[in-house]
């Protein structure tokens, strides 16, 4: 099942993707977050959409896409967590997850532009496999962390390196940006994903490739992720966990490549759809 959001921004309606066509859910519930999680909304959503499929109304193509999900209680996120995308960053492997948090203030449709924060040089990208916690998590175990998956999404973790790397404090300075976390087209439930560690992942800016990944080469695999995540906050219903990204951003290039207003980019990963961004200058 693929779960969508669309309308305008902040005023979102829910759907799905069902036999190709986006229907509109409306009548199930109000919205896909917290509430609707926690209540085992993923499995009665897919009934009622089963029973009424024939009966939904249609959704044009012309609507725009939101984030797939409300905005969540937290956004947490993994650094480092490919061999090579340390290796091009000069960071050595860890030797356990790196945790940083992504305001949800920066939460955007897959489509939406990117707005350069105000005094940025250093605005990057990060193709990224996001997942969503359908269920309540603290202290759970490896084990029981699949119970806990309610799906997966495509993420872009758009990070402004100075903000990150050069100033005083943690990583979240360059990670919480208005419009930094792109997510979506779609939340894709995981009976419709094959092999979750074996899904291709890219982004273009300009048309150029800048990154060709595999989920294959993920340091810490999602179930240890969420077991480990788990160890120090509370994992609530909609909360996103995003799994960190291969080679290939602007950082790592010598020298350094950053966003520029007018700059498109483009990214997806295998069976959670694509994204196009275009950058621009920040304004008042």
């Amino acid at each position: 099942m693929k779960l969508i959001r669309y309308g305008k921004a902040g005023q979102e309606k829910i759907g799905v993707i069902y036999d190709g066509k986006r229907l509109d859910t409306s009548a199930f519930t109000a919205n896909y977050d917290e509430t609707f999680f926690e209540t085992d909304g993923l499995v009665k959503l897919k009934e009622y959409v089963k029973a009424n499929h024939t009966r939904l109304a249609q959704i044009s193509d012309d609507e725009r896409l939101g984030s797939p999900i409300a905005r969540p209680s937290k956004i947490v996120c993994i650094g480092l967590n490919y061999a090579d995308h340390a290796k091009e960053t000069n960071a050595p492997l860890p030797s356990e997850p790196v945790i940083f948090m992504k305001s949800t203030t920066s939460l955007t449709g897959p489509n939406d532009g990117i707005t350069i924060p105000k005094n940025s040089t250093k605005t990057d990208w990060e193709v990224e496999l996001a997942v969503v916690i359908c269920q309540k998590a603290s202290y759970v175990t490896e084990a029981k962390a699949e119970h806990c998956i309610g799906g997966y999404l495509l993420h872009n973790d758009v990070s402004e390196r100075e903000f990150q790397l050069e100033r005083n404090g943690t990583w979240d300075k360059g990670k919480g940006c208005d419009t930094f976390a792109p997510l979506g087209p779609y939340l894709v439930t995981p009976d419709e994903i094959a092999d979750v560690n074996n899904m291709r992942l890219w982004l273009k800016v300009n048309g150029k490739t800048m990154q060709d990944g595999t989920t294959a080469n993920l340091i810490f695999k999602i179930p240890y992720l969420i077991s480990y995540v788990s160890q120090f906050m509370t994992l609530l219903p909609g909360d996103v966990i995003s799994t960190g990204t291969p080679a290939g951003v602007g950082l790592g290039f010598n020298p350094a490549i950053y966003l520029k207003p007018g700059d498109v980019v483009e990214l997806g990963i295998d069976g959670l759809g694509e994204q196009k961004q275009t950058v621009t200058a920040y304004s008042k």
